[in-house]
């Protein structure tokens, strides 16, 4: 009995301990979102010290919606969130298309140069695009794509190859052959067979590589600020930055709040509405294959 009691103690402290560790993580976590809420409908405007100084925190004492106002009346806001709109968009296409189509050639086809291909797309995923900045700068201003927004949909498309081909190839590489096999033998094309039979069964690896392009250049601001120049140009990520930058003296803390909910809501919904295909996209699609 003692050591029944003395088990059972041990279970319930160690499961004291994890819902303990829990709620302290859902605090920190939770606590940001609740005090950009705030911010986001707070009267306050200024720097981050004086607003919280003058009282800014996760509940507003007077709920105003002047700082969404102030976004599309003082700022280009509107202009920012079509520019990153176009751009993620774009990308979300390109990459699909162009990353599936690579990722069924090298999954399904023999051909030579095949291994060296694969051996290249594994040994560019381990350095970062950072790396290449400079000879992206110089080839952009040779071809004249500096201050294009679909110079970074090229850039994010082709930028991602590496590890949304190899991901795709994974996930096709479970996708049984006998089904290529037997769509050959009703006289279908390698084009037909992609486009008919092993695209509609790579929902769950398309959504996932769908939703990571169409994300990061809302999220992106290294890329946009070394090939955008003009105001007109500028993307969300460049937008917030100006409404957050101290030390222009143009910050806008309240502004930039509302900025990121207004770009934060729409995200988050996505991803729980995807959730199911995104997790098994990423899981069948990490088997490396043969």
């Amino acid at each position: 009995m003692k050591k029944k009691k003395s088990f059972s103690l041990k279970r319930l402290l160690a499961s004291l301990l994890i819902y303990l560790e829990l709620l302290v993580m859902l605090a920190i976590v939770v606590y940001p979102i609740l005090w950009l809420v705030g911010a986001a409908f707070s009267p306050l405007r200024g720097a981050p010290g004086s607003a919280l100084q003058d009282g800014l925190n996760a509940i507003p004492r007077d709920f105003t919606l002047a700082n969404f106002r102030r976004l599309f009346d003082d700022h280009n806001f509107s202009t920012w969130y079509r520019n990153t709109l176009t751009i993620a968009v774009l990308t979300m296409i390109g990459t699909v298309l162009v990353h599936t189509f690579m990722g069924f050639i090298f999954a399904r086809l023999q051909f030579k140069g095949r291994k060296i291909g694969l051996l290249s797309i594994m040994i560019l995923q381990m350095f970062p695009s950072f790396l290449a900045l400079t000879a992206i700068w110089v080839i952009f201003l040779t071809f004249g794509l500096l201050d294009n927004i679909y110079a970074l949909v090229l850039l994010y498309v082709t930028g991602g190859i590496p590890f949304s081909v190899w991901l795709v190839r994974g996930y096709m590489l479970n996708i049984p052959k006998s089904l290529d096999e037997a769509a050959y033998l009703d006289g279908a094309t390698k084009l037909q067979v992609f486009t008919k039979v092993i695209f509609p069964l790579s929902k769950p690896i398309i959504a996932f590589i769908a939703f990571s392009s169409f994300i990061s250049p809302w999220m992106d601001w290294i890329f946009p600020n070394m090939v955008l120049r003009s105001s007109a140009n500028h993307t969300l990520a460049m937008g917030l930055f100006e409404l957050a930058d101290v030390a222009s003296h143009s910050y806008d803390i309240t502004a930039f709040t509302a900025a990121a909910l207004i770009v934060g809501v729409p995200i988050a919904v996505i991803y729980f509405v995807f959730q199911r295909y995104l997790l098994t996209g990423l899981t069948a699609g990490a088997n490396k294959g043969e």
